[in-house]
């Protein structure tokens, strides 16, 4: 799996808004992750635009969660930001077709995605804001093969 740093991005600014639990602006943000400010805008308005963040003017404005973090998947974050979570050549698993030796490959891709999906939707921000993942997910990260 490869993430961008935009997604990258949003996910650690998500963390720090789930930790705050109240608004916070792009200023805050960026220096709290240390990212680039110009940018991270940027992704803010998308993830607003994708109904994850809500935004305020004013004095006390700011950038905060549109749900509560107990509620918001990082799979959620991905999709505002990129779409689906797997796809090949721009294309949904299912809607492939394979011939001959490979036909086997669809559902290679298949299982690929279901197995991001029972990681990615099952945390959420809370669980990372509060850095206490699901046992599932916290037992596949303490496997030290998973880290080589």
């Amino acid at each position: 799996m490869r993430l961008s740093a935009r997604v990258d991005y949003a996910l650690r600014a998500a963390a720090e808004l789930a930790a705050a639990g109240e608004p916070r602006t792009v200023d805050q943000l960026a220096a709290a992750q240390q990212i680039p400010a110009k940018y991270l805008e940027s992704i803010l308005g998308e993830l607003r635009r994708g109904g994850l963040l809500r935004s305020q003017r004013g004095p006390d404005g700011g950038y905060r969660l549109a749900r509560p973090a107990t509620e918001i998947s990082i799979a959620d974050v991905i999709r505002a930001l990129d779409g689906e979570l797997a796809n090949i050549r721009g294309s949904r698993p299912e809607h492939l077709e394979y011939v001959g030796a490979a036909i086997t490959l669809q559902k290679v891709w298949i299982a690929l995605r279901a197995s991001e999906r029972s990681i990615l939707e099952q945390v959420t921000l809370d669980h990372v804001a509060k850095a206490k993942l699901p046992r599932t997910v916290a037992n596949l990260a303490d496997n030290p093969d998973a880290w080589v």
